[in-house]
């Protein structure tokens, strides 16, 4: 019913890891049985975002596995035929209260302040009554029967639990009018017939188990271990909201935040764990993951710490001489594809030693990739069109000065480091005749990069290297 967000995703990657953790299999299965919510695309966008996240199932629509259609729209015979089973045994039957009905039944409860429940009307119909209705040509729903005395539980996380659900809610309905089955239902008769072992999901299903598990009993059937994970909220403790859009992992993958920080920092706010750093890979959250450290509160998501996590992994990926090559062709593309004005990228700029010396001088200062093509970094891409004039405007020795920093960078060829450079450069000032230290960085500033703001012109030249800051050094002074 819609795209993955990062509740879905924190709730996926517990499964992952939990199955990872035991050597079992991560299952996904598209849970569309109510028809009128169906959101086109949203399934294989769910299998999409799986895969990018880097944790993609091992058994699923897309792949596939021994237990398909993993599909519940595909599976529609097996529910009616569970429904049957339990309407022979008296567990369950047939409800022709209409709409309208049900709607009066909702208006009155709220008009005395009361929940609204089906009040099973149609659990005390006779055989011959049932027969006379389905003659007539009547609508029907199957409704399940809902008996007190339901058995407690134990919860992996939150531990013994029961809820005696016949006290608060109507008899449920499990097979709706048109074929389709109910959440309860389908994911009872699919966890069975999948063999499921293990099923975590968000602590909002918690009071719905008892009524799951009266399902498995009626059936006669042994249920999975359910483990219920507390909430993902916002700082302040409010739901993360999908109306927002920016929750949604397709905005976090378009923004060039790399799937590691989400894991990370959505594992982070939570539990589980036996350590809190940040960086930490996946094989980590593996190995240190203990579904009994698992706590009760709500996980306090912070996103605006998001882009820190995320400067971490992208270190992390610049360093690795593999994922390396793979940012780069990333880098050339944002840089291609960026518009710096009416200046044109200059195509030796896309050089790869050149882009990876610029990825290893800028690792730990950049959050996102994307960060290099800002305006604050468009000297890297783009040679300056500054004429010797306008330099002159700033210093009468704009020659002078030329020629300096010109010889600098010839005994600099090495090794540029910013630290030897800042002192390089204060020496090259007292070698002027009248040009203050502060006039001097403008006039390097601009015929490096054409700008009067940005980093400093110690980072630039080690940044752009000894031979491009000759090159437009020269370029300046002869224009």
């Amino acid at each position: 019913t819609g795209f993955l967000h990062l509740g879905g995703l924190r709730t996926a990657l517990y499964n992952y890891i939990f199955a990872k953790k035991h050597q079992g299999t991560f299952i996904l299965r598209v849970e569309d049985t109510d028809q009128n919510r169906v959101v086109p695309g949203a399934a294989e966008g769910i299998e999409d975002m799986l895969d990018w996240a880097g944790i993609p199932p091992d058994e699923s629509p897309r792949r596939g596995g021994s237990f398909g259609p993993y599909q519940q729209s595909q599976r529609l015979d097996l529910y009616r035929r569970a429904s049957d089973v339990l309407l022979e045994r008296g567990a369950a039957y047939r409800c022709f209260c209409t709409p309208q009905r049900l709607e009066l039944l909702k208006k009155e409860a709220l008009r005395s302040q009361q929940t609204p429940r089906y009040d099973n009307r149609c659990r005390h119909l006779s055989p011959t009554e049932v027969s006379e209705k389905l003659s007539q040509g009547l609508d029907w729903v199957v409704r399940f029967r809902l008996e007190k005395g339901v058995e407690p539980f134990q919860d992996l996380v939150y531990g013994w639990n029961k809820h005696e659900v016949a006290d608060v809610e109507g008899d449920p309905v499990i097979l709706k009018g048109d074929g389709f089955p109910t959440y309860h239902l389908a994911n009872v008769v699919d966890d069975h017939y999948m063999g499921i072992s293990h099923v975590l999901r968000g602590t909002e299903w918690l009071t719905s188990t008892s009524k799951h598990l009266l399902l498995y009993r009626a059936f006669g059937w042994d249920p999975p271990q359910f483990g219920h994970l507390p909430l993902l909220l916002n700082k302040d403790g409010g739901k993360l909201s999908k109306r927002q859009g920016d929750i949604f992992l397709e905005h976090f993958a378009r923004d060039g935040y790399l799937p590691e920080a989400l894991l990370d920092i959505i594992t982070n706010c939570g539990s589980g764990f036996t350590e809190k750093q940040m960086g930490r890979t996946l094989e980590e959250l593996i190995s240190q993951f203990e579904i009994g450290r698992i706590t009760t509160h709500s996980a306090l998501l912070d996103l605006e710490k998001l882009p820190e996590f995320n400067r971490i992994h992208l270190t992390r990926h610049i360093e690795d001489e593999g994922l390396r090559q793979k940012l780069i062709k990333e880098l050339r593309l944002l840089v291609e594809e960026h518009i710096y004005g009416d200046q044109q990228v200059d195509q030796e700029v896309l050089d790869k030693e050149y882009m990876e010396r610029v990825l290893l001088l800028r690792k730990g200062h950049i959050s996102l990739l994307k960060n290099l093509v800002s305006s604050d970094y468009s000297y890297l891409w783009v040679r300056p069109l500054v004429s010797r004039e306008q330099l002159q405007t700033i210093s009468a020795e704009a020659d002078e000065i030329g020629k300096l920093v010109l010889g600098l960078m010839t005994r600099q060829a090495a090794v540029l480091s910013m630290e030897e450079l800042n002192k390089d450069l204060r020496s090259l000032q007292k070698q002027t005749k009248e040009t203050k230290y502060s006039s001097m960085m403008q006039l390097l500033r601009l015929a490096l990069s054409g700008q009067q703001h940005g980093p400093s012109v110690a980072e630039m030249m080690v940044t752009l290297g000894p031979k491009e800051v000759c090159g437009r050094i020269h370029k300046a002074l002869s224009s």
